[in-house]
């Protein structure tokens, strides 16, 4: 809806009495103001602000030291426009009160999009392909741990106890259907949050760490709609979990042991008759999938640090643990970084496996998108497909650690041709910030390694 009918939607949720109106910073972390719904039409008709600096806080909601965005701008506001989705009905399982959430966008007070904004960033890089004729198609499979409710932040995530016997699971359960089975209430609840979100949630299943699930959200040509949803059921995962007395987790690599959680991405290309752009009548795929897929090595290095924004995430990046560390390509192989899978011509697509859950889902679709668009314009080969394990090829390997990927990020010419500068400067900022911090902290490990013993 372009216009938003106030009186209607009030009709058909009047139980409705809270409004929490939200942007998302680049960490992907929602942010915003709780307000009664009475403020509604208000705040649709682009009557609330808040400060450009809100998309650039660190994981701890600090602002970033020394950004231009902040004093030396005098913190000024944006305006926050209603990006069209909503408002999104939230239902207290418990207590069966409800709240709705108001997706935002921020613009600056010039009216244009500001480019601090993730989602604003993606909207420029489809707008690129709209030109193009290009309709791009895509689905994500996102990955997620449920763990026992925690009494305190520094509490470490426990596997949490089946609600169907009360028992621990011991072990791995790849696709296990009793898995499914015990924790149906969760799922039922998950999905029908979904629904009322109207976030396409297809398949769910088990998958192979201990209390992991997968998600699947369903293909569609409206990339933004694919990274929003992507965004929501991350809190409406979060907010079904807390209901039932527990905790999901999109952190990368929440234990050691047990393999990572990853944002899979499957993409396709349509041109102006809605035919794949991907396929050539064959089981190969075109030329221009070739290309998109070199697009996507040659600079996949440079696009770490959106893969694998946080200290966590390089954990995840570990050989035979289920997650790529080397840049290759291949043929309905799980071991390399995009895998091209087997299927009918007419659906031919590639799936980018390098991100992390931890990821902003916004950036992520926009650096696999740019990435892919240079690669059909340069005619970038891709080399041969990997047709075995990928882990014991010697090949150019991913950033293994953050501070590289930082760094990488910050000095790669391709990024700064392909991204907006307010963007990349103001995630490579956040991210400098948060490592130092990090840096500063001496962890209980540390201590009982070498306190008494050096």
């Amino acid at each position: 809806m372009d216009e938003f009918d106030y009186a209607a939607w009030q009709k058909t949720h009047p139980d409705i009495e809270s409004l929490r109106a939200v942007i998302y910073d680049l960490n992907g972390v929602m942010r915003g103001k709780r307000l009664p719904v009475s403020q509604l039409k208000k705040i649709v008709s682009g009557g609330m602000r808040m400060p450009l600096s809100t998309a650039n806080v660190d994981i701890w909601g600090r602002d970033i030291e020394n950004s231009k965005w902040v004093f030396a701008t005098g913190d000024a506001d944006g305006t926050c426009v209603w990006t069209k989705r909503g408002p999104l009905p939230t239902t207290d399982i418990k207590t069966g009160k409800q709240a709705a959430t108001l997706p935002l966008g921020l613009y600056s007070e010039d009216g244009t999009p500001f480019m601090g904004d993730a989602r604003n960033v993606l909207v420029s890089i489809l707008d690129s392909y709209r030109r193009k004729g290009i309709t791009p198609v895509a689905g994500v499979e996102l990955e997620f741990y449920l763990a026992s409710a925690r009494k305190a932040p520094s509490d470490i995530p426990v596997t949490p106890s089946s609600p169907m016997n009360g028992a621990k699971p011991i072990r791995d359960a790849v696709l296990a259907v009793d898995e499914l089975d015990d924790y149906d209430a969760f799922l039922t609840d998950l999905y029908a949050a979904c629904a009322a979100q109207d976030v396409a949630v297809d398949t769910a299943t088990s998958e192979s760490g201990c209390g992991q699930f997968e998600v699947t959200l369903a293909h569609q040509s409206d990339l933004l709609k694919v990274a929003d949803d992507a965004m929501l059921f991350k809190h409406i995962a979060k907010y079904v979990a807390r209901q039932h007395g527990m905790a999901a987790s999109f952190m990368a690599k929440p234990y050691a042991e047990r393999p990572g959680s990853g944002l899979h991405v499957h993409i396709s290309l349509l041109d102006d008759e809605g035919r794949n752009l991907f396929d050539d009548g064959g089981a190969s795929g075109s030329d221009m999938m070739r290309f998109a897929i070199g697009g996507l090595l040659a600079h996949m290095a440079d696009s770490m640090l959106v893969f694998a924004p946080h200290l966590n995430s390089y954990r995840r990046l570990a050989l035979e643990m289920h997650a790529p560390v080397v840049i290759c390509w291949g043929y309905e192989n799980r071991t390399v970084a995009v895998r091209v899978p087997h299927g009918p011509g007419t659906a031919r697509r590639i799936e980018h496996r390098v991100a992390g859950a931890d990821s902003n889902p916004y950036l992520m679709l926009a650096i696999i998108l740019a990435t892919a668009m240079q690669g059909m314009q340069e005619k970038t080969d891709p080399g041969s497909p990997i047709t075995d394990n990928a882990y014991a090829h010697d090949l150019p390997r991913l950033p293994d650690n953050w501070q590289a990927a930082i760094e990488r990020f910050e000095t790669s010419p391709i990024i700064h041709s392909l991204l907006p500068a307010t963007c990349q400067q103001m995630f490579v900022d956040c991210k400098k910030q948060e490592y130092r911090e990090f840096q500063q902290q001496i962890s209980p490990f540390e201590y009982f390694s070498y306190l008494d013993q050096v």
